[in-house]
């Protein structure tokens, strides 16, 4: 998916945990991840993931939807 202004103002919207939980939980080709936006997606996880507990926030987000 192109990495379009809206796109890359709602990836920013999201915290570690919003991106994660959206990460883990997607279908396989979801188009978010795919291309730009999921260039993006993964670079903005890296940088929050540094600011945060990220072992809770994924043990809070957990495996099963």
């Amino acid at each position: 998916m192109d990495l379009t202004q809206d796109n890359k103002d709602y990836i920013d919207s999201l915290n570690y945990e919003q991106l994660l939980g959206c990460w883990r939980f997607a279908p396989v080709g979801d188009p978010w991840f795919q291309g730009e936006s999921g260039e993006y997606w993964m670079e903005r996880m890296n940088m929050l993931r540094g600011k945060c507990d990220h072992v809770a926030a994924s043990k809070r987000v957990g495996w099963e939807k």
